[in-house]
């Protein structure tokens, strides 16, 4: 089995809702962090940038399983409450890839979710195949194989 892809995410007062715990939208922007983290910052240090020319959404789905408090007592004056966010590539086609979640508060599992995300090309406005070098490197996050 391949390795996850650990995201420690900063919780922020604006997250949120008017009951005290994060909002459910939010939750989506908290795994948005994640992926960008996973896409960028981690395929770039592996010599990999293309995901930034281009990925879009085609899919979310989230498993709200317990509510997200902001957790003061958790808080330091010098940080944030956090969630830690794990990924792993659930499947990957050849013009797209799914990003499977979870979502932990502490040790206790908070949410399970899914991507479907597919390569664009934003000057022509069009989706694009994996390139060899992102498939690669989508495969050290594969679980089961990865392959569709």
């Amino acid at each position: 089995m391949a390795d996850r892809f650990v995201y420690q995410c900063t919780l922020r007062w604006s997250d949120l809702d008017a009951y005290g715990h994060v909002n459910n939208a939010r939750f989506l922007t908290l795994y948005e962090e994640a992926r960008v983290a996973l896409m960028f910052v981690g395929a770039r240090a592996a010599g990999v940038d293309s995901f930034a020319d281009g990925v879009v959404i085609r899919r979310h789905e989230v498993d709200y399983l317990r509510p997200v408090d902001y957790a003061l007592s958790r808080a330091t004056a010098e940080a944030a409450p956090t969630v830690r966010i794990e990924l792993w590539v659930e499947q990957i086609r050849a013009a797209s890839f799914t990003i499977g979640y979870e979502m932990y508060d502490g040790d206790l599992l908070v949410s399970r979710a899914r991507s479907v995300l597919v390569p664009f090309d934003l000057a022509q406005q069009l989706p694009r195949r994996l390139s060899d070098p992102e498939r690669t490197f989508l495969l050290g996050y594969a679980q089961n194989g990865g392959a569709a």
